[in-house]
């Protein structure tokens, strides 16, 4: 679907020196949906006026719309003459991802009172709008490009960055040299790329990572791309990936606070086991004597069928059997005094 006639749309801004930093007009319709200007004074770029063209509706519109339109827009004195017009942009897309256009760098905030723009302080804008496609539904693949700026082609998944690319770094393509579009399209992806690539974690970047960006960087330099930022953001990251990771040093220092806490665990272990350990030595050892025992008083019951034949003999097992004896009533006090029982001996 085409609608290729051309609308325009007239917003005066009243007390303009008063107004907010942003300042949106009422809406006006064009190939099936509503539309309005953004005027920004020196929100996007310092000292300088911002003028956006924005699809209204989106959230009323079907999944994969998409627009094309041809935009410009003009300054006007309270007569209606034209002031100043600023260079059309042409066959520019909206969809839902992307659905604000327009100029960051516009008009510089002080030649509008020194131009006469600002007539009673008031400044009025126009924008002619033609739309050029209607897609009301679709699919859009993240491999498929679109004419960003003129000759600058980038994919549908890089269209936000390269509009903060350009709203950051209004003046990064003035001396751009190379005129061809596939070579635009080209060194563009490659500039966003290597943005992608620098925003990352500076220790998730191999020598390797940083030495290609180096590389990249001083080809993009040389086709003409003001890229003073993007150096000092290498050497920034460059310099952060050689001081210590402090992901890993806070691992480092959380194994070794669970290694200490492990072995301060296993004294604790050990001081709660022990009482009850002991315990059972005692049992154990209390049990042993009595199975002795036992063996000796079968053994003192042979002497005793034997003690006529050898009375030293018998006389010299029934004292190990009394001092065996004592010694089990000395083991059972021990371990009814671990128990916290009052002997009954």
């Amino acid at each position: 679907m085409e609608d290729q006639e051309q609308t325009s749309f007239t917003f005066e801004i009243d007390n303009f020196s008063e107004k907010e930093a942003i300042i949106s007009s009422p809406t006006f319709s064009r190939g099936g949906c509503e539309w309005f200007v953004h005027v920004h004074k020196g929100y996007i770029v310092d000292d300088h006026l911002s003028l956006y063209l924005h699809v209204a509706n989106t959230e009323s519109l079907r999944i994969g719309w998409k627009r094309r339109a041809s935009y410009s827009f003009i300054l006007l004195n309270q007569s209606g003459k034209d002031l100043f017009r600023v260079p059309e942009s042409l066959c520019q897309l909206f969809c839902y991802e992307f659905s604000g256009r327009g100029k960051p760098n516009a008009v510089p905030l002080k030649e509008l009172q020194e131009k006469g723009f600002l007539e009673k302080n008031k400044l009025i804008v126009k924008v002619e709008v033609k739309v050029v496609e209607v897609v009301d539904e679709g699919d859009v693949t993240e491999n498929e490009t679109f004419n960003f700026l003129n000759g600058y082609n980038v994919m549908y998944s890089q269209l936000y960055s390269a509009n903060q690319l350009f709203v950051e770094h209004p003046n990064i393509a003035v001396n751009f040299r190379p005129k061809s579009k596939p070579l635009k399209t080209t060194y563009t992806n490659l500039l966003l790329n290597l943005i992608e690539l620098l925003n990352k974690p500076p220790h998730s970047l191999t020598e390797t990572d940083l030495s290609n960006a180096q590389i990249e960087l001083i080809d993009l330099t040389e086709a003409g791309f003001e890229l003073d930022w993007l150096k000092t953001k290498l050497a920034d990251v460059t310099l952060e990936r050689k001081k210590p990771n402090p992901d890993v040093s806070r691992v480092q220092e959380l194994e070794e606070q669970n290694k200490n806490l492990n072995a301060e665990l296993k004294k604790e272990k050990v001081k709660s086991v022990t009482p009850a350990a002991k315990v059972l030595l005692f049992e154990q050892t209390v049990s042993d004597l009595k199975d002795e025992v036992s063996d000796l008083k079968d053994e003192v019951s042979d002497l005793k069928d034997a003690l006529n034949k050898n009375e030293e003999k018998s006389d010299t097992f029934a004292a190990k059997f009394l001092s065996l004896e004592q010694m089990v009533l000395n083991l059972r006090a021990d371990l009814n005094k671990e128990k916290g029982v009052v002997s009954p001996w």
